[in-house]
């Protein structure tokens, strides 16, 4: 499998390279949520509230194992970059073993203690709780192998390599698009026949890549990790997986305020990230792509190609997000419209499109700045500016809630992301010097 070199070429275009398969693998993705919430959606709110519910703690697990996907990403970027191929082989096997302890750690915990995470919600609605727990029944052993397919993707990326992993997720969604319909309805699942298809993909999707894995990590070769290697791979990784864990408990916690509005209000916001989905499908790509390129080029000491990449990435990321911004602003209430009927669950879908609309330019720049910092080796800039920020979401929510209501809640995220995406801007600018002292030590 080819690797791919970062460190020559036009800087937009290797970018864009890289980036377009990882934005074509998100828009696969978006496109199977978009049509596995049409045949939800038609269940009902109640079952798009469970999903909802639910998706929550898969999330929580998905950012938990971000300490994983990043840290072994970093190392495995940097020497490629320096074609060191003896730290490969460390940094993947160490992160290989650490994913499979925790996936089936975080699995037990799912089924042991999912009742009382769903019911932490106050959602208030037995039914929505019952279904919420069976669809998490089933995705824990589903982020077993969703665990493992993460890593693969990130890893190959490390190489330059974002072809294959968009390949192998297209296979799995097309899979799950088409198993879907067919276990909800036919066969009479319902909420469980949507989880039970996404388990089925993943499975498939495992097995491809840990076939091509194989062949391009050389796994016949006998090389053990080290202690140090372990350490490496979480001191690089826990910055970022705090700030993630720490936004997703977050969003538990506004989960739990919005549950107090009712099953459409959870219904609408549900909704309302999914179509927001699609302005990050493309950040999420130039956040990959900027993590990998960063990677390489520091690996090869080449400062001045870091900086640029950072300027081309962040610059497509506004053009494309502030066209997003306008859509959801102009449109908010037919996008809703598209997934339900009720009246209640449109509106106040459609006021969060138009307020999160607002700070999607800002989340880009926050997104790249990640992708940046990571790939140095420095995730402890970007984990510390968002968990300050997103930690005032509940006070600033809290503190709205009197005279917005609902909306409220919209205002706490889009304030703090406005804020997040000028400070990583700011602090792009103030550590250059770093960056400079960082590639020579590398």
């Amino acid at each position: 499998m080819k690797t791919v070199d970062l460190t020559t070429g036009n800087v937009q275009r290797v970018i864009l390279t890289l980036a377009l398969p990882l934005v074509g693998s998100s828009l696969l993705q978006f496109t199977y949520s978009l049509v596995d919430m049409f045949w939800v959606g038609a269940l009902g709110s109640d079952a798009v509230a469970s999903v909802g519910a639910a998706s929550f703690y898969i999330m929580l697990g998905q950012a938990i194992q971000s300490l994983i996907v990043v840290g072994a990403g970093i190392k495995v970027s940097q020497a490629v970059g320096k074609r060191d191929l003896k730290f490969i082989q460390h940094y993947v096997r160490a992160g290989r073993r650490l994913n499979l302890a925790l996936g089936l750690s975080y699995a037990t915990l799912l089924i042991f203690f999912g009742h009382s995470l769903i019911g932490f919600l106050n959602m208030n609605a037995p039914t929505v709780e019952r279904l919420a727990y069976g669809y998490l029944l089933v995705s824990a052993p589903m982020l077993i192998f969703s665990f493992f397919n993460l890593l693969f993707a990130r890893l190959f990326s490390a190489y330059g390599n974002t072809t294959t992993a968009m390949r192998i997720n297209a296979t799995g969604v097309i899979l799950n698009m088409v198993l879907s319909p067919i276990f909800i309805y036919p066969l009479q699942l319902g909420v469980l026949g949507a989880a039970l298809a996404t388990l089925v993909a993943n499975v498939v999707m495992f097995g491809f890549f840990w076939r091509r894995a194989r062949s391009l990590f050389n796994w016949d070769e006998v090389i053990q990790p080290t202690r140090t290697d372990y350490k490496e791979i979480f001191r690089l990784g826990f910055p970022m997986a705090t700030q993630r864990i720490l936004f997703t408990v977050i969003s538990i916690f506004l989960a739990r305020m919005i549950g107090s509005y009712g099953t459409e209000a959870i219904a609408a916001q549900r909704i309302g990230l999914q179509i927001e989905s699609i302005a990050y499908m493309m950040i999420g790509g130039l956040n990959g792509a900027m993590a990998s390129y960063t990677g390489q080029n520091i690996g090869a000491q080449k400062v001045d190609r870091v900086y640029e990449g950072y300027r081309v990435t962040t610059r497509l990321g506004i053009i494309y997000t502030g066209l997003i911004m306008l859509l959801f602003i102009i449109v908010p209430d037919f996008l809703i419209g598209l997934f339900v009927d009720d009246v209640r669950t449109i509106d106040i879908g459609a006021s969060y499109l138009r307020i999160i609309g607002i700070s999607l330019v800002f989340s880009s720049i926050e997104m790249i700045g990640n992708g940046y910092f990571s790939g140095l080796g420095l995730p402890k800039i970007p984990a510390t500016i968002s968990i300050i920020f997103t930690v005032a979401r509940i006070p600033l929510a809290l503190l709205l809630e009197p005279y917005l209501g609902i909306d409220a809640i919209w205002w706490s995220i889009a304030i703090s992301s406005i804020i997040k995406g000028l400070v990583s801007a700011l602090f792009v600018r103030l550590t250059k010097k770093e960056v400079t002292s960082l590639a020579e030590a590398v």
